[in-house]
């Protein structure tokens, strides 16, 4: 019997020494294989527990990997585990309910198996099951997923939603996670029979062409709502605690409805539970190193939250902040977690294997499996860093070939495919050859034996095995901020839905100025219904039919807005005053932008391996954004004309590493380069970033502000003055004339909205004859980023970093032991918080809370109104790590990046803006931990329903990847920067963002090409038809969808775009009523209208009137031929309107005969 059969068939207990992780893996996917049956792997964290399942996933892509993960929230806690964490462990527990005895690897961690799952009946018993063409009870269905932990919501968005539309049911059931199956179910009945089950798209909401025979849905939720569920809960809750008294929890289960953090009293809802070995026969056990140490610190972790608790509960904290929480009553430990008697029991009925990565002697109880950690590359990496002569690649690369030399097969694992090309490009330069890309390890042991592998496997550290050898990135570069990179799945769409307008905000009318959006109203228009939307203005309301909701922009923030008065003159001179001053600011760009076109400068190139070196140690995986930026800018420098580059992206996605390219570029072409920022902080952080980056490369580095000394500030000027600094971090002092550069070729700006006008100006000035690169966080919306496109270049980084771990967000009423051990947990760890508070009045009494009840960590306040001294001095404590908790308004939302700063709590969320809490969640989870952000509400107060959905859209942000979207949709609050000159703010003001966005974008492009012809006002054509046009309320329930819907209707421009766009209605929420189709209709004869210039059409049982746009016609010849052939039914009435006499008693045949009108009109005027 070999070593492995050894390991995988041998009855006794055994401690496997040689079993580094990654091979710890292998070993796995070889025992599974070989027993034939099933293998459960203990990892020691969720970490770890990804990465084996990868790597079981790469060694043996046949053979099925079920993951149960932990909840991923603290034992008693006040949240819920995250949808799609619950949906993976359903699946799991489904697929063990179905098939105990298959081969297979359950990869879990210590925390997930010491906790108790719903019991194996339960499982087997809840499930739906539907076949396509086969009739199916909709309301039992419905009563399955309400009673299974499914949570209706208006659009399907994430694991365990489910949403009703008429006859269609879209619905997300758990899934493993692997690619296919992971995607929500829509289910279109026709009366009580299933006509089709496809899968859709969450993103579009469009569904596939591939339908689905047969489906068996499983709960959502471990703890279900069904009716036999909520009667134990009740009987459950009063034999352990006694009567509810004012415990909200038993409320809302008594009420069927799903609480946050209600999985916490699972044992209340079933009659006992089971643990995960109860759903497993008799298998083999691979416990992780440690596994007992972190069993054992586990479970006096839970015994210390249950104590705690209990003490909170029965001796509330006194402290004089007065700030409370809601009650909190906690179930024994051993209800819902194993004891370590339970734990003992359960592994002596099992076949059980102890790992440790060292080594040990052999014996019955003991077997080596050979394996030890790679070589890593450590003293190579310090020697190029301190300036030595060792090359870190070449040592990699003589070390491989030494290995295959000795007959080792050789693979080298890179965490993502864009490092595997990098890689893979870096060792073949210094002689690994050949050396080819494998998708798995059955295909690396294909190759012929003189190969190199390369492949997409993250592990931590390379391995060495019996035969075979993996060298992983990080052994050759060091430490890699990485993990799994996710499905991902933007917000676009999600973002307008959540975002579109909510009564109460300003909205701009280009005819009748700054009004308020009052709701969407149904209003009787010649006997038909048509929406429209209610807006106030000072003396009077206007109803605008949906259909020209394009006439309206968003305005921006509410602050010192004015609204107009209907017929007013003095909306119509503001708007014509701001069209002259947006002409010059136009004028003012493209004259700028001329004179660059016409210097030149010597064209600077990367210079060949030395780049790509520099480029690999980035420990990222750059987005695509990313890299297409980095491409532009080294394309800019060595195009041979000044560069005028504006990178655009949130914060931490990564604008820095496209400077560093940018100035490693220039600094080696012979050019000096220079970084300006707007704080002395940042220039501190910048420059350990830089000369971090920048170690072993022959460039000089210094930096320039208040916190460097005098004598070291004199001799950086002497420096750059005589050419011996090649790269200089500094503050605006940078600019001053007093300073001399021999050989200025590139300047960097981070954050230009920070500076005033002077330095502005400084710059203008330095654009003409050397290379500028800027960066900024603020968004750029769209139509801005067209205003600006040929003026300055512009490059958009608008996905987040995939290798960053998401920020765990939880929205959760305020308590004080919740926020005492998230600020003790990140204390412990090493790390620093926010504690963030919307009002300055606020922050006393948050401290005063802290003090009371966190006396461990130490805090300082900071905020707007502290001098600038005072702040900076508070802000570099916090910076040192002198100070643990930083309690402060929201000023924290744009400022340092400090990667130790990892929790983030939010009192009195709901005051905040959708953008400044996303902005707030930005300053956390930048670095290798996991961030938490826990967004607080006033325990007692209800929330409005505005408050609510922007805390529901943050909350599942963090798995969509918002990034850009959710900044750009609410910039107002952010303020849009002074991108183009001091007086932009008031012109904002005046106008709203979105409308002065637009002035401009017209303004510029109608200059670019060479017209001075005034900008015309946008317009959009009145049409009465009589016909009832809107998307009805019961065909579309949720309002923010159907808003959404009616400006995505109202941008379409052609038929095909109409008919796709009605094909999406059909798909979502099934056939379309008379409504809708009249409202594409509708759309589909504005087009025309605007074509034929008509401004206004009324029609009737008996014809119509046409009005055109400022009484002209592009063709009156044609028109009056027109009417001269069809003087029976066509006349001119004195006020120049058209008349048309017609049968048209219906509403269809209305919108038949209008169409048909105005395709002739529109044929004419073209012609």
């Amino acid at each position: 019997m070999d070593r492995l059969d050894y390991i995988a068939k041998q009855d006794a207990r055994l401690t496997v020494s040689g079993a580094p992780q990654g091979y710890d893996a292998y070993l796995a996917a070889q025992a599974a294989q070989r027993r034939g049956g099933p293998v459960l792997f203990v990892a020691l964290d969720d970490v770890q527990a990804d990465a084996a399942q990868h790597a079981i996933e790469f060694f043996a892509p046949g053979l099925a990997v079920l993951p149960f993960p932990a909840w991923d929230c603290l034992p008693y806690d006040r949240v819920s585990p995250k949808p799609d964490i619950e949906s993976r462990r359903l699946a799991t527990l489904a697929a063990l309910a179905r098939a105990p005895g298959k081969p297979a690897v359950i990869v879990t961690t210590i925390n997930a198996l010491l906790q108790r799952v719903p019991p194996l009946e339960a499982i087997k018993g809840a499930s739906f099951t539907a076949k396509n063409g086969a009739e199916v009870d909709r309301e039992a269905l419905v009563a399955f997923l309400a009673g299974n932990g499914y949570v209706r919501a208006g659009t399907v968005r994430e694991p365990g939603d489910f949403a009703l539309r008429g006859g269609i049911v879209d619905l997300w059931p758990p899934s493993s996670g692997k690619q296919g199956d992971d995607q929500p179910l829509r289910l279109d009945f026709f009366g009580p029979t299933l006509d089709a089950i496809r899968r859709f798209d969450a993103e579009t909401q469009l569904s596939g062409k591939e339908s689905v025979r047969e489906i068996a849905l499983l709960p959502a939720s471990e703890a279900p709502l069904n009716p036999g569920a909520i009667s134990r809960f009740r009987s459950g809750y009063v034999a352990a605690f006694g009567a509810a008294g004012d415990d909200p929890l038993y409320e809302s289960i008594s009420a069927g409805r799903k609480t946050a953090g209600m999985e916490h009293w699972l044992p209340l809802f079933y009659g006992h539970l089971d643990t995960l070995f109860d759903y497993l026969p008799r298998c083999l056990v691979m416990l992780g190193h440690q596994a007992e140490e972190a069993k054992a610190a586990r479970l006096e972790l839970i015994q210390d939250y249950f104590e705690t608790r209990e003490q909170f509960r029965t001796n509330p904290p006194n402290g004089k902040s007065g700030i409370r929480g809601t009650p909190y009553k906690p179930l024994k430990p051993e209800t819902l977690y194993l004891s370590d008697a339970d734990w003992k029991a359960a592994l002596a009925r099992n076949i059980l294997r102890e790992l440790t990565p060292f080594q040990a002697p052999e014996s019955t109880a003991s077997v080596d499996a050979g394996g030890r950690q790679g070589r890593d590359f450590a003293p190579e990496r310090q020697s190029s860093v301190t300036g030595g002569n060792l090359n870190v690649f070449q040592a990699a690369a003589d070390h491989l070939k030494a290995l295959q030399a000795a007959g080792s097969r050789v693979l080298v694992a890179s965490w993502t495919e864009g490092s595997v090309e990098r890689m893979g490009g870096v060792l073949s330069d210094h002689g690994v050859t050949p050396i080819a890309k494998v998708a798995d390890w059955p295909e690396a042991l294909k190759l012929d034996a003189s190969a190199f592998a390369i492949a997409c496997l993250g592990i931590e550290r390379g391995i060495e095995a019996p035969g075979f050898v993996i060298l992983s990135e990080q052994d050759i570069l060091g430490d890699r901020m990485v993990r799994a990179q996710s499905r991902a799945r933007r917000a676009q769409n999600f973002i307008a839905e959540a975002s579109s307008l909510t009564p109460g905000d300003l909205v701009t009318h280009i005819e009748h100025g700054v009004g308020r959006y009052l709701g969407l109203k149904a209003i009787d228009a010649l006997g038909a219904p048509h929406d429209c939307l209610e807006l106030q203005y000072d003396g009077g309301k206007l109803f605008l039919p949906v259909e020209n909701i394009e006439l309206l922009t968003r305005y921006g923030s509410d602050e010192g807005a004015q609204l107009d008065r209907l017929g007013g003159a003095g909306w119509q001179k503001r708007k014509a005053e701001m069209k002259a001053r947006v002409r010059e600011i136009a004028a003012e760009l493209i004259k700028i932008a001329a004179a660059r076109q016409l210097k030149s400068l010597p064209p600077l190139e990367p210079p060949g391996g030395l780049y790509d070196e520099f480029a690999a140690r980035f420990p990222y995986q750059e987005t695509d954004d990313q890299e297409k930026a980095i491409a532009e800018v080294v394309g800019d420098l060595a195009a041979g004309r000044p560069m005028d580059r504006l990178v655009c992206g949130d914060v931490g996605f990564g604008k820095t590493e496209v400077a560093m390219r940018a100035a490693f570029v220039a600094a080696m072409a012979g050019e000096q380069v220079a970084v300006v920022v707007p704080t002395t902080l940042l220039a501190r952080q910048h420059f350990r970033g830089f000369a971090e980056r920048f170690a072993g490369f022959p460039l000089k580095l210094r930096q320039l502000s208040r916190f460097v000394d005098a004598r070291e500030a004199r001799e950086t000027k002497a420096a750059l003055e005589d050419g011996t600094v090649d790269i200089v971090i500094g503050t605006h002092a940078l600019l001053a004339e007093s300073i001399q550069f021999k050989r200025l070729g590139l300047v960097i700006v981070d954050e230009e909205q920070h500076f005033g006008v002077v330095h502005k100006e400084r710059l203008k000035n330095l654009k003409a004859d050397v290379h500028v690169l800027t960066l900024t966080a603020t968004p750029i919306p769209r139509t801005l980023q067209l205003a600006l496109s040929g003026v300055r270049d512009l490059s958009l980084i608008t996905t987040p970093p995939i290798d960053r771990l998401a920020v765990r967000t939880f929205v959760t009423p305020f308590d004080p032991l919740v926020v005492r051990e998230a600020l003790l947990r990140e204390h412990y760890r090493g790390g620093q918080s926010f504690f963030v508070a919307p009002r300055i009045a606020d922050l006393r009494e948050a401290e005063t809370f802290l003090k009371a009840v966190v006396p461990e960590v130490k805090s300082a306040v900071a905020h707007g109104q502290m001098s600038a001294n005072v702040l900076e001095e508070v802000m570099t404590a916090f910076y040192e790590r002198k100070i643990d908790v930083l309690v402060s308004t929201n000023i924290v939302e744009s400022g340092l990046d400090i990667p130790t700063a990892n929790t983030l709590i939010v009192q009195h969320a709901d005051m905040f803006g959708l953008s400044q809490l996303y902005q707030l969640r930005g300053r956390i989870g930048r670095s290798k931990a996991r961030a938490y952000a826990y967004l607080t509400t006033p325990p007692e107060k209800k929330l409005t329903e505005t408050a609510t959905r922007r805390l529901e859209v943050l909350q599942s942000l963090d798995q969509l990847g918002a990034g850009f979207s959710i900044a750009s949709h609410d910039m107002d609050i952010r303020g849009a920067g002074n991108l183009l000159g001091e007086e932009q703010s008031g012109h904002v003001r005046e106008v709203g963002i979105e409308l002065y966005q637009e002035m401009l974008e017209e303004a510029v492009s109608s200059m670019k090409e060479g017209s001075d012809a005034q900008v015309t006002d946008q317009w959009s054509p009145s049409i009465n038809l009589g016909a009832s046009v809107m998307i009805p309320e019961s065909y579309v329930a949720d309002l923010n969808v159907r808003m959404s819907l009616y400006r995505r209707l109202v941008g379409i421009e052609t038929r095909d775009d109409i008919d796709r766009f009605a094909a999406e209605l059909i798909d979502r929420f099934g056939p379309l009523p008379d409504e809708v189709r009249h409202l594409f209709e509708i759309v589909a004869i504005k087009q025309l209208a605007k074509q034929a210039g008509v401004e206004k059409i009324d029609a009737g049982p008996k014809g119509g009137t046409i009005a055109f746009r400022g009484n002209s016609f592009a063709n009156p010849a044609a028109l009056i031929g027109l009417i001269s052939r069809h003087s029976a039914t066509m006349r001119v009435r004195p006020d120049q309107k058209i008349v048309v006499t017609r049968d048209w008693p219906t509403p269809d045949d209305r919108l038949a005969g209008a169409k048909a009108l105005l395709t002739q009109l529109a044929k004419l005027a073209g012609s």
